[in-house]
Order: C-alpha cells, then sequence, then structure tokens
C-alpha cells in the first residue's frame, strides 16, 4: 500500500496497526470471513438487530452483505478467552471542511459502533471494548474526533457513550425512521482527542 493510496482511503490506515490489541479481559482484532458465522449467532437476534442500522433477512443475507470487502474493512472484533463476545466499527472518515482546506480534514476523525452477544451481556465488555476502541482512535491513529450517533430510546448504547467520556453534541427531534417503530428522536455524542487526554 503506497501512502498516497493511503491518503485516498483513511480507513486503509488500521491495515497499518500491529492487531490486535489486548485489555484486562479483551482480545480486540480485525474480524475475517471465518468471523461471519459466529458473529451471526447474535447479530440474527431480534433485540440486538433492533437498534442496529439493518435486520439480516437470514444467514445468507448477513454474510452477503457483512462479508462486503469495504464494511469488513471497518469491522473489529472482541474476543473473550478465544470467543467472539461481540464486534465493533471503526470507519475514519474525513472531517467537514471549506474546499480550499479538504486536505486538512481528510481522515481526521471516525464513527464508532458497536454490538455485544447477550451471552456475554452485563459484565462491562462492551464498555472495555469501546473505550480501547477509542484509545486506538486517538493514541494509535491520531485522530482529532471519534463520534457515535443512535436512537435515542437506545439507552444501553448511550450510557456506554458516557462511560467512555464522550458527551452528547446533538439531538435530533424526529429524524431518524425505525422499521417497526416509525419517526424516532436521535442523538450524536462525540469526544475530540484533547478531551480525552485530559481524563487520562
Amino acid at each position: 500500500m503506497t501512502s498516497s493510496s493511503m491518503i485516498e482511503n483513511p480507513q486503509a490506515r488500521l491495515d497499518t496497526l500491529p492487531w490486535p490489541f489486548h485489555t484486562e479481559r479483551l482480545t480486540i482484532r480485525r474480524s475475517t470471513v471465518d468471523d461471519l458465522e459466529p458473529m451471526w449467532s447474535y447479530r440474527g437476534l431480534p433485540e440486538i438487530s433492533k437498534w442496529t442500522s439493518w435486520r439480516p433477512a437470514d444467514q445468507q443475507d448477513w454474510k452477503t452483505y457483512q462479508g462486503d470487502p469495504a464494511r469488513m474493512a471497518r469491522t473489529l472484533v472482541f474476543e473473550q478467552e478465544g470467543v467472539i463476545a461481540g464486534d465493533l466499527m471503526l470507519m475514519v472518515q474525513d472531517a467537514w471542511a471549506q474546499r480550499e482546506a479538504t486536505g486538512r480534514a481528510r481522515g481526521t476523525q471516525a464513527e464508532l459502533g458497536w454490538a455485544v452477544d447477550p451471552a456475554f451481556g452485563g459484565q462491562g465488555l462492551v464498555t472495555e471494548a469501546v473505550r480501547e476502541l477509542v484509545r486506538i482512535a486517538f493514541e494509535e491513529l491520531g485522530l482529532r474526533r471519534v463520534l457515535a450517533s443512535a436512537f435515542a430510546d437506545n439507552k444501553r448504547s448511550t450510557r456506554i457513550m458516557e462511560r467512555v467520556g464522550m458527551r452528547r453534541e446533538a439531538y435530533s427531534v424526529k429524524e431518524s425512521f425505525h422499521r417497526d417503530l416509525g419517526w424516532l428522536d436521535g442523538i450524536e455524542y462525540a469526544l475530540l482527542a484533547d478531551e480525552w487526554r485530559s481524563q487520562a
């Protein structure tokens, strides 16, 4: 991968990191096609897809959609004792900038996301994984900002955002359409690298 192609594709910066990373209880690594089947065991559950951006129609739909190379490039899994407990999204993005300053905003932030197997719930593993995800974004990738969004009714995700030190930046009234619940409020949380360092 040349430096110029990495500039064109900020997501490729993940390829340069020394995977896997370890926390007290978890291993965090890049996802592979071999992970699609074990991930389906929880991603196919209605209680998980209720708040995610899509509901797989069946296992083949999951493998086709999630197995897309661009989607796989931004997906990580976290394991406890070698078993996948959940997955993470780390999508490196450009920040908004005026046209003449776009180069300075290139690949400077990331959107985060997560899902956990209910069998591993209630142990603080998602918080531990997301906290490490934030650290990777700031320390390993050198990003300046991370953000995460959710339906406002998704209280579990909101609590995780707050536990890792993110602050609410936006609350939008009935701006997101939920397949079963109709128009719902949305929230966005974010954290700057300087804020994160000051919390350490």
